[in-house]
């Protein structure tokens, strides 16, 4: 083996030189949990670099609670964070509301998706959550305004499925897509 002093961090370097496997970042539970920071669309920074806070895991909210959270993530153009809240009231929902709260979050990915410059699996993430909300059309639970989401998802899908003259679709503004999920 190479003697410490011929790399500047022996740690991180195997015989030869080459990096060495980084060992897997591990939550307080010692889950793997990549702890690389991340950007306001999820995106993962180089370690040490500023990001953005993330969301906290399984964190029990009331309906109307994660709905005001998503919401302000959402405003703050950050759909992913919004898509972990919503993943938590999914995880947590009972049975018959899993859809619902299913398709809300494949919203927020699929938005996060077209803000990251992927228009397709944004397209298909949003098609998707349209598709899950639709059983809920008409009943409003929790005041979310199935019908203006679903309307919202199409009429994005259709931006991302259009070809631009100079070629594919750029990303979209997160911000300025932010769907509202109730009603005013």
């Amino acid at each position: 083996m190479n003697a410490p002093e011929d790399h500047p961090d022996p740690t991180r370097h195997e015989e030869g030189g080459a990096p060495a496997p980084r060992a897997r970042d591990r939550d307080e539970q010692g889950r793997a949990r990549n702890a690389r920071p991340r950007d306001g669309l999820g995106r993962p920074l180089p370690y040490g670099a500023p990001g953005v806070a993330r969301q906290p895991e399984g964190v029990d909210r009331t309906p109307d609670e994660a709905l005001s959270e998503a919401q302000r993530l959402l405003d703050a153009g950050m759909p992913f964070h919004a898509h972990e809240v919503l993943e938590d009231a999914w995880k947590a929902a009972p049975e018959s509301e899993r859809e619902l709260w299913r398709g809300l979050a494949q919203l927020a990915v699929g938005l996060t998706h077209a803000a990251r410059g992927n228009a397709g699996g944004g397209a298909a993430l949003l098609g998707r959550g349209a598709a899950a909300l639709t059983r809920y059309a008409g009943a409003a639970p929790y005041g979310i305004d199935v019908d203006g989401l679903t309307a919202w998802a199409r009429e994005l899908i259709g931006r991302l499925d259009g070809t631009p003259q100079d070629g594919a679709a750029g990303p979209v503004s997160a911000t300025g897509e932010a769907p509202r999920l109730r009603a005013r």
